[in-house]
């Protein structure tokens, strides 16, 4: 039984399979394959070269049964909760409401982490003036460990730091996949509160690897008012909500409602269309946390390295303020 066993597996590997595979020989004829998936994606391919390798190579007849099942998820080590800031597409203004969420939290007494997990336009350096700072490694029980770099109190790690101004990081979508689990695993950010991961946008290779590896407590989604940035958010939301990958959805935030000139503050032009967000989350049944009006000051202070609400903007603080505590309340109720 052990050397079939052995020459299955062999057979196995041969053919490009290196998932984690345990397989449990009943009799002659009949055998139980279980085996780890990486990715839901990969379920059908993976059984079906798994059955052909056998029946060519052993017998045509073996009864073969396999049970798949996803990796399972990693908690990190020290980190109470890990929030995830999605959208369906880029340029809505994901990585600015990250960034102020995260420092909001920070300034209500939590330790607070943020990763930058867009690869191919990490933002995070910029809106915090640290795109020269360099990463430091520290040992921990003889294991090197990337360092995430301190401003404004909180902890920061972005692919940025890695690569040089103004060039661009030409991967493909699985050595990028490889690259963020690697950034995941191998990061020093001792005990958080909080961990904010500024998601890529879409839902391609890298943000299925990192739900993929990560206990995610909920994610929040980042969409504009107008139709075509809903049409992208809303596969977001289908994604997340799909029953191989359930991660809880905390609300969704509506940015750019709306524009109001200094001389008339209490008159409202909606640019984009008027609550698209809001009467979008009231048919899906998604908590609506609240819009972030269109404010020069906003994209003013995020290119100087300064987020809004480090700022004396009173309005637009209490706006994130409000957002942050919703995050806090889910985060409460979620662990008990």
């Amino acid at each position: 039984m052990n050397k079939i066993k052995y020459k299955i597996l062999k057979l196995i590997k041969k053919n490009g399979i290196n998932n984690k595979i345990d397989i449990i020989i009943y009799n002659i004829n009949k055998i139980l394959i279980k085996i780890e998936l990486n990715n839901i994606n990969d379920k059908k391919k993976i059984e079906s070269k798994i059955k052909k390798c056998i029946y060519k190579n052993i017998d045509k007849n073996i009864k073969i049964k396999i049970i798949s099942n996803l990796k399972e998820k990693k908690y990190i080590n020290n980190i109470k909760n890990i929030i995830v800031i999605a959208s369906g597409k880029g340029g809505v203004g994901k990585s600015t409401i990250s960034a102020n969420i995260a420092l909001t939290i920070s300034n209500l007494g939590f330790k607070v982490g943020l990763l930058d997990a867009d690869i191919y336009g990490p933002s995070i350096p910029l809106m915090f003036d640290i795109e020269n700072e360099k990463i430091s490694l520290i040992e921990i029980e003889n294991c090197k460990k990337i360092l995430p770099i301190i401003k404004y109190g909180i902890k920061i790690l972005s692919i940025g730091f890695f690569s040089e101004l103004n060039k661009a990081i030409v991967w493909r979508g699985p050595m990028a996949s490889k690259a963020i689990k690697q950034f995941i695993n191998e990061s020093f950010w001792d005990k958080l509160d909080f961990l904010i991961v500024d998601f890529p946008p879409g839902t391609g290779d890298i943000p299925l690897s990192i739900i993929q590896e990560l206990n995610i407590t909920g994610v929040i989604l980042v969409s504009t008012p107008q139709i075509i940035s809903l049409i992208d958010v809303r596969k977001s939301i289908a994604m997340f909500n799909l029953k191989q990958i359930n991660v809880p959805i905390i609300g969704i935030i509506e940015n750019m409602s709306f524009f109001s000139p200094k001389e008339s503050p209490n008159k409202k032009y909606y640019l984009f269309g008027e609550e698209g967000v809001k009467k979008m989350a009231k048919y899906l049944n998604i908590k609506f946390l609240g819009e972030i009006p269109i404010i020069e000051s906003i994209r003013k202070y995020s290119d100087f390295g300064c987020p809004i609400v480090l700022k004396n903007e009173k309005k637009i603080y209490y706006i994130f303020l409000k957002i942050a505590k919703k995050i806090i309340n889910f985060t409460y109720i979620n662990n008990i």
